[in-house]
């Protein structure tokens, strides 16, 4: 929640917001909201003050939150909005879209839309907010998490990095995603610090994939934050762009974390060689974002860090990953869930120190034709490692040996380029994890061909479906589980 003491507690294109004027607007909207008896308040905006404002407002009101990504289709949007039993939906006040337009204390504006009246589908007791997540099928399943777990994860966070004195954190990511909800919005507002607050384009965004890391570089020096979240593709493009501009990333900046995905050890050390301070995290929606996080003076790149002052982390015998402390409350439309400890489809491991390792999703894991388990992830992480491979996806699985279909990183990087990138790459695997054929892919890996989910996780299924009988011609390759 907001803390009372707070002055300028946002940074936005139109000027600063105080405390005291972030807590107007968020009276006004909990006020109309209870007056218009919603109940389920589905939102899809832009990153701006309005997304806080609704979500302060929702918690006040009691009123329950389904934040939607501006890249959800419109497939996914009606699915969500009809599974969460959505009221009412919240629109930029711009645009053609036919609805109300509402102005809160003058402050903010949106376009409202009253939904039809549908069954109400069963919600745990307390959830606050409902997030979907976009998984490797195109069926977005919702997680409820209460107002308790946030603020856990939320005090948690600012706990952990109390020492760093970060001040002003840009929102990189959509504040429709839960990390940077929780990381990006609640905690520096709890902390009374300054959150940035830029649309999309600004921070380079455009749908679930696309990123222009100029953008984002401009956006930082301009705004001078101490701190940002981004996703591994991000890091790698920034990274690669001040490279190429011979530049060193803004001296503003103490911490840049970085989750989502594995990123390896090279990629943060090629990171940090340019300026950018970051630091590798893990977590996961069921679990209220994020679990474990490097941070300075507590880091060992390769990792994704110790466990934060709320979670505790072990590994199951199996090697899967589980986590306990602040625990969602269960999946929309299922009953709530009473477990202490959940297991998180992740293979990992803890190191003598306590820092935690992962290895892959359980569920993906290959098993060759000479009986060798392989994550692909762990050999994909090597690959993204390589400056020509902007995306990867190993298959192999009831085949000898391992094959991966590959997209460049830029269009005149040759098939000479990459497989010398390939051999690189190799060099640190065991024989049995090595990439012994690989094929430049149909087409980049995107949302829109459906060889990726909204926010960039490949479809391995359907990359298999359109390449296996290139890369193993001789054989049917079972496609991957999605």
């Amino acid at each position: 929640m907001l803390t009372p003491s707070a002055t300028n507690v946002l940074d936005t294109p139109e000027g600063a917001w105080s405390a005291a004027e972030l807590r107007q607007a968020t009276k006004a909207c909990a006020e109309h909201l209870r007056r218009e008896g919603v109940t389920v308040l589905a939102t899809r905006l832009d990153n701006g003050p309005a997304w806080v404002v609704v979500d302060e407002a929702t918690r006040s009101s009691g009123v329950v939150h389904v934040p939607l990504p501006l890249f959800f289709s419109d497939a996914q949007v009606h699915h969500a909005l009809r599974a969460a039993g959505a009221d009412m939906l919240w629109l930029p006040a711009t645009g053609d879209i036919p609805g109300v337009q509402r102005n809160f204390a003058g402050l903010v504006q949106v376009r409202e839309q009253r939904l039809p009246c549908t069954a109400k589908p069963m919600l745990p007791d307390g959830t606050r907010l409902v997030t979907f997540t976009s998984g490797s099928t195109g069926t977005a399943k919702g997680v409820c998490i209460g107002a308790a777990q946030l603020d856990m994860v939320s005090r948690s966070l600012g706990h952990a990095m109390q020492s760093l004195h970060i001040r002003r954190h840009l929102c990189a990511l959509p504040l429709a995603v839960l990390l940077e909800h929780v990381a990006g919005v609640l905690t520096p507002l709890a902390r009374g610090a300054t959150v940035i607050l830029r649309p999309l384009s600004a921070l380079g965004l455009a749908g679930s994939s696309r990123f222009n890391p100029a953008k984002l570089d401009a956006t930082v020096r301009e705004t001078r934050p101490h701190s940002l979240i981004l996703l591994p593709q991000q890091l790698r493009a920034w990274t690669g762009w001040l490279l190429s501009q011979g530049l060193r990333a803004a001296d503003s900046l103490t911490l840049v974390a970085v989750g989502g995905a594995p990123v390896g050890a090279a990629n943060l050390l090629a990171a940090r060689a340019v300026g950018l301070p970051v630091y590798e995290g893990y977590g996961l929606s069921e679990g209220g974002s994020v679990q474990t996080l490097n941070l300075p003076g507590s880091d060992r790149p390769g990792s994704v860090g110790r466990a934060l002052p709320h979670a505790r982390v072990r590994i199951a015998d199996d090697g899967e990953i589980e986590i306990a402390g602040a625990l969602s409350l269960g999946y929309l439309g299922e009953p709530a869930s009473p477990d202490t400890w959940r297991a998180t489809g992740d293979l990992g491991r803890l190191d003598e120190d306590g820092f935690l390792h992962v290895d892959g999703r359980k569920k993906q894991v290959l098993i060759t034709a000479f009986g060798r388990n392989v994550s692909p992830e762990w050999v994909e992480t090597e690959l993204h490692q390589q400056p020509e491979i902007a995306h990867s996806v190993v298959l192999g699985d009831g085949e000898p040996e391992l094959g991966a279909v590959l997209w460049p990183s830029s269009p005149s990087i040759d098939d000479a380029a990459l497989a010398r990138a390939v051999g690189r790459a190799n060099a640190p695997l065991p024989d049995y994890a090595r990439i012994a054929r690989w094929i430049r892919g149909r087409a980049p890996f995107l949302a829109e061909n459906g060889f990726s989910t909204p926010n960039g996780r490949p479809r391995r299924s359907a990359i298999a479906r359109a390449h296996a009988e290139l890369l193993f011609p001789t054989s049917a390759a079972t496609p991957p589980t999605p």
